[in-house]
């Protein structure tokens, strides 16, 4: 089933004030939604745009292969879900750096797939598709996508500000089929599971593979919206405010 595992930073009390207009005065404020996303990922952006939700994308420059070497060096080895839920934070704190992202609030998200206790990000290579693809077949395993959310509105320019930074982790199990060799090598032929934590889709040819799920099938793609309204509301926010 999904859970939520949040770690916050208290916002500040709103004052009627500050929340009558979730964008207050932030200069041009019909050019910038309120919402920024620290993604690249088309399935993300899809949800959004599919739940109705305005915003725009800001890729972030994170390299995720440094940030979680340091965090081995300082923490030692992290969980699939904690793996997650930092590299999420990482690109909405980089993307909220940026010039570009003030005035908005910044949704970081990344997706790691849990089997068998070992964290499986992107495959990239077709070799390692197929073996993965082989050793999942019939089996079950669970999709973490952390997700991170910074109020990047000043918090002294009447825009509502709150300054909160806050994470929460959505995690789904995944039951797959069992799967044939030749299905396996036509699925990673076409291209799609390389780029995928895990090496599947639930929103593509790979859901023809997946028996069923226990949790947010939103979740799978890489962008829980109903985790988004909770973290939403942690700063005074409500989904609406986003909706387009």
């Amino acid at each position: 089933m999904s859970q939520n595992l949040k770690q916050t930073v208290p916002a500040a009390p709103l004052s009627p004030a500050e929340t009558s207009d979730p964008r207050g005065e932030i200069e041009n404020p019909d050019e910038l939604p309120l919402l920024v996303l620290a993604s690249a990922s088309p399935g993300r952006a899809k949800v959004l745009h599919d739940a109705g939700i305005d915003f725009a994308v800001q890729v972030s420059s994170v390299d995720e292969d440094a940030v979680l070497a340091q965090a081995v060096e300082r923490f030692g080895e992290l969980n699939p879900a904690d793996t997650a839920l930092l590299l999420a934070k990482s690109k909405a704190e980089d993307v909220a750096a940026a010039e570009d992202a003030d005035g908005a609030v910044v949704l970081g998200c990344d997706s790691v797939f849990e089997f068998d206790g070992v964290a499986y990000g992107k495959p990239y290579t077709a070799e390692v598709a197929t073996a993965r693809w082989e050793v999942m077949s019939g089996k079950s395993g669970i999709l973490h996508t952390g997700h991170w959310l910074i109020d990047n509105r000043s918090e002294e320019d009447g825009d509502g500000g709150t300054g909160a930074t806050i994470g929460a982790l959505s995690s789904t199990i995944v039951n797959f089929e069992s799967v044939t060799p030749d299905e396996i090598a036509a699925y990673v032929a076409t291209g799609e599971p390389l780029p995928c934590a895990g090496g599947f889709t639930i929103d593509g040819r790979g859901a023809a593979f997946i028996r069923s799920i226990e949790g947010n099938a939103q979740n799978v793609i890489g962008l829980n919206v109903s985790t988004l309204r909770e973290l939403l509301a942690e700063t005074g926010l409500s989904v609406s405010d986003v909706w387009v």
